[in-house]
């Protein structure tokens, strides 16, 4: 392009000069746009990498930390329930139905053989995701960093496992809530007044 540019001075013409002097003004505008544009992503992107994160979800991430310790308190503070009751989803069916299911995508087939291997999450893992999903307000940044999850496969992820967790608790009968009879809400009701009697305020 520059010879061009300096043939056009060289003849002096006004309209070629005027045309080049444009046609460079373009394109340095256009190419400083889309590095404007470029920085604007940059600035704005709330998600992590895969380089960004560790290398294995399934080792030593946050949460196979936090699943190894099997602390009571752990797992309260950060999902809302004890490691009795995790477990007991999980066998109530959680378990059996994230290693029999193929989790949903648009270029495998939905009836194929899920691929266990090839998760990045075992059935404790998802449930463990889904249950913080639901009692932190953290963004889905902070759970890319506990679980080492790409941004795709958390919102995937968390898809499955809310549909596995829901069916898990619609077949099991103690998750139904259901209105008592009469004689077991007197009952109650007896309990919970003899409680207050007892536990000055």
């Amino acid at each position: 392009m520059r010879p061009l540019l300096e043939l056009v001075w060289a003849e002096g013409d006004s309209e070629y000069m005027l045309a080049s002097v444009l046609l460079v003004a373009i394109f340095t505008y256009g190419h400083l746009a889309h590095l404007l544009r470029a920085e604007g992503r940059r600035r704005h992107r709330l998600y992590l990498c895969r380089p960004e994160l560790m290398p294995n979800p399934r080792i030593g991430s946050p949460w196979q930390c936090l699943y190894q310790s099997q602390s009571n308190r752990a797992f309260i503070t950060t999902m809302g329930i004890d490691i009795k009751t995790f477990q007991l989803i999980l066998d109530a069916g959680f378990e059996d139905l994230w290693n029999s299911t193929p989790i949903p995508r648009t270029d495998t087939n939905i009836h194929g053989e899920p691929r266990l291997g090839a998760r990045s999450l075992d059935a404790a893992g998802g449930l463990g995701l889904y249950l913080h999903y639901l009692r932190s307000s953290m963004r889905e940044v902070g759970l890319q960093l506990i679980f080492a999850l790409i941004p795709s496969t958390v919102s995937r992820y968390l898809a499955f496992a809310r549909q596995i967790l829901l069916s898990t608790l619609r077949g099991y009968p103690s998750s139904r809530v259901t209105w008592l009879d009469d004689d077991k809400l007197d009952e109650m009701t007896n309990l919970i007044q003899v409680a207050k009697i007892a536990t000055p305020c």
